[in-house]
């Protein structure tokens, strides 16, 4: 087996991205245009007409959500629009594999106390923000991995978003943008086959059922059967379907009726054991010969074939917009969702006691600990309406684009405590059979629960004030009452005891920014925006003193301040942006780790730098390019990695992200990336011996595809060529990593009528 190799950061590295960075970016400053401006008050009657109607395959010109009213390059902040044309063509199936796309962002943490974290875990500039993922505008709930085969785009917004969304992530959100019907008539599929007996199948049919009254159906379907090719029994199938119904679609009043049903029924994957991983010691000083053992195969799955990962998820949603006249708009969002997640994984141990039968000195016996299978049964709804109003008007010699509107939301979160799970023999750590016999698997709920019951009612302005043709500020404010009702039933001695808290608050957070054009196509800026997260925004809360998630607690608050350029270069094809930030979070609840007591005395700072390339370098040439570096700190506290750095865990100083394609002549095209993640420091939880960081590692990707017809275009992807070996993600002790895909390859027929 190859061994996975250890790196060490060094100025070759810096000196690659940022020579790569730099011929990219810099032969094209020269040649932007300087074209007449348009009127101040000039803008589209429907901002939500125009998402994803754009001059080339990869650049956006706006944002989806109605509360970013301007273009991109006249946006005071960092988004990144991810387009299916981009994603579909890299071959993604999920949204962790689309945020590929945007650098400094993925599943990096694995989990922790044995634990597995599932579905789409991504961290963004040094947080966990999987609670801060919306669809077409609405919080999503549930641990679960999210397709794309029904998505029109990805917004990444970067820094806090408290203002736009309300509660969550310190250091951004993620909007996914679904496929609604319109007024044309098409239908396409494709068909994929690949590596690791992947089978995949899609269809996307629109059609119009009246043209005079603006009635069209569109429908999504998917299905898919796949393994893993870093893992072996992992296994991912999924079956869903889309339907979209839309009204007056060429008319002042449009209704979209859209509903979405997802089945998954996964093996999940628990990881795999650190030893022999650089950075791997004897935890145990008397059997030094530990720390000298050869790593493990990747591909070794320690739980059984019978693990599970069941998930079913339906989603309802009522859009309706209005034109009152060219300046006055309304749009209301009303959805009911429901997700419930079967889970149950043998979780496995692997430390110096596990290596000590039955030959100690002899590696090829050594075992793993299958002790415990960890289990969630769980169900997550929502119900929400939303109603946001758009007027455009001046004041003087003052336009004005304000936004201002009304959400309520109630969310539920019900998991249950499940006994009768099951025991299993320990495992062979270098040889793992899967097959192993489940004894006294008998799964039945225990009466014991954890219930969480969020209210939400929050109103927000903005007001987009434009002086002159140069000049634009934007202010807005949002303040959101929050209340949670919590009721925790413990089984303790075979005696179920039922606690019961509420929290409850008013959250007020805001965003200003002032951007000045030096020309039609260009701008800079600056800007401040806070966001607040308060106790049990995860539905879990304690009333144990000794907790992190006792509701005494006060919010979280973080505070981003930006500033930063954009530029629309070669008749506005192609987008470059740039921008420094800093994020300061405070309220951080810590554990004293000697007398291991909780107290709200954290802070932690985060800034950088991050550039980006959207669009088209010349006709048939497109790109997406991203670099990000980022320079974490404590700054006051304990620090929380293993090696005793004072940066954040799960957070890589730097990152890179590159894709292109180009279209040859006789319907040919070719396209690759690149990818690059600095090493990655864990926690701390005491455990002695596991590696304190990963390495970092370049990760090269390929395609090439062929038009056949105007029916049939035929892609082939191969992925990691250099047959890379690298740690995707680790957990909290350091005893299990999940690596990274190997080299790989699928086949796609695109079919278009």
């Amino acid at each position: 087996m190859k061994a996975i190799k250890s790196r060490k950061r060094s100025t070759a590295n810096n000196h690659v991205m940022s020579t790569a960075l730099a011929a990219l970016l810099l032969p094209l400053g020269a040649q932007a245009d300087n074209i007449a401006p348009p009127p101040a008050d000039a803008k589209p009657a429907s901002t939500v007409e125009i998402v994803g109607q754009v001059d080339n395959g990869f650049r956006a010109e706006y944002a989806s959500s109605p509360k970013y009213t301007e273009k991109l390059v006249d946006t005071a902040q960092t988004v990144q629009v991810i387009k299916k044309e981009l994603f579909e063509q890299q071959g993604a199936l999920t949204l962790t594999d689309a945020l590929r796309n945007t650098p400094g962002v993925g599943a990096f943490f694995l989990g922790e106390n044995g634990n597995t974290n599932t579905g789409d875990a991504i961290f963004m500039r040094g947080f966990d923000t999987s609670g801060s993922i919306f669809v077409d505008g609405v919080r999503d709930v549930g641990s679960v991995s999210r397709d794309v085969f029904n998505l029109e785009q990805i917004d990444v917004v970067k820094g806090p978003a408290g203002t736009d969304t309300g509660r969550g992530a310190p250091t951004g959100s993620v909007n996914l943008v679904t496929k609604k019907a319109n007024m044309t008539q098409a239908a396409s599929g494709s068909l994929t086959g690949g590596s690791a007996s992947q089978k995949r199948a899609t269809a996307d049919v629109n059609t119009v059922l009246s043209a005079e009254r603006g009635i069209a159906l569109r429908l999504n379907v998917l299905a898919q059967d796949a393994g893993n090719p870093a893992r072996d029994v992992v296994n991912n199938k999924r079956w869903a379907v889309a339907p979209s119904l839309g009204f007056g679609l060429n008319g002042l009043t449009r209704v979209y009726l859209d509903y979405l049903h997802v089945d998954q029924d996964n093996i999940p994957d628990g990881g795999v054991s650190t030893v022999g991983l650089p950075g791997y010691t004897s935890p145990d000083p008397k059997r030094p010969f530990i720390g000298a053992a050869a790593p493990v195969d990747p591909k070794n799955f320690y739980g059984s074939k019978h693990d599970f990962d069941k998930i079913e998820a339906d989603m309802a949603t009522v859009r309706v917009e209005h034109e009152f006249s060219p300046t006055l708009r309304l749009q209301n969002t009303s959805r009911y969702g429901r997700t419930t997640q079967d889970y149950l994984l043998s979780a496995w141990t692997a430390t110096a006691a596990n290596f000590s039968t039955p030959v100690e000195t002899d590696p090829s016996t050594w075992t793993v600990a299958r002790t415990t299978r960890t289990s969630k049964d769980q169900e997550n709804k929502i119900l929400t309406n939303q109603t946001s109003l758009t007027a455009d008007f001046t004041t003087g010699a003052l336009s004005h684009t304000v936004v201002a509107g009304l959400e309520l939301a109630n969310e539920r979160q019900i998991s249950y405590g499940r006994t009768g799970l099951g025991t299993l023999a320990p495992a062979n750590l270098y040889r793992p059979d899967s097959n192993v016999v489940v004894g006294e698997f008998a799964p039945r709920r225990t009466g014991a629960y954890n219930k969480g019951d969020i209210d939400t009612q929050a109103l927000y302005a903005f007001d987009t004030i434009k002086l002159g043709e140069r000049w634009i500020f934007n202010g807005g404010v949002r303040v959101e009452r929050y209340e949670g009702d919590y009721s925790v039933v413990a089984l303790t001695n075979n005696v179920l005891v039922p606690t019961h808290f509420t929290v409850s608050d008013t959250l007020v957070n805001g965003k200003a920014s002032l951007l000045y054009k030096p020309t039609t196509n260009s701008s800079v800026y600056a800007m401040v925006a806070s966001s607040k997260q308060p106790p049990g925004a995860n539905f879990t809360v304690s009333g144990n003193v000794n907790s992190a998630q006792n509701p005494i607690y006060d919010p979280q608050k973080t505070t981003t301040t930006e500033i930063g350029g954009k530029l629309d270069l070669l008749r506005q094809k192609l987008s470059l942006s740039a921008a420094l930030f800093r994020t300061d979070v405070e309220n951080e609840v810590e554990q004293d780790p000697v007398d291991l007591t909780w107290s709200q005395t954290g802070e932690k700072r985060v800034q950088g730098v991050e550039l980006g390339a959207t669009g088209a370098l010349a006709t048939g040439w497109l790109v997406s390019a991203g670099y990000l570096y980022m320079d974490t700190s404590v700054e006051r506290g304990r620090m929380i990695t293993a090696s005793g750095e004072n940066t954040l865990t799960y957070t890589p100083k730097q990152s890179f992200t590159l894709w292109t394609a180009y279209e040859l002549p006789g319907g040919f095209k070719i396209g690759g990336g690149a990818r690059f993640s600095d090493k990655l420091k864990r926690g701390t939880d005491g455990a002695i011996g596991t590696p304190a960081f990963t390495d970092s590692y370049w990760v090269f990707d390929a395609m090439a595809s062929y038009k056949v017809n105007k029916h049939l275009d035929l892609r082939l992807n191969v992925y990691n060529l250099a047959d890379e070996q690298y740690v995707a993600s680790i957990n909290k002790s350091g005893y299990r990593y999940t690596p990274g895909a190997p080299r790989s390859a699928s086949l796609t027929a695109n079919i278009r009528f």
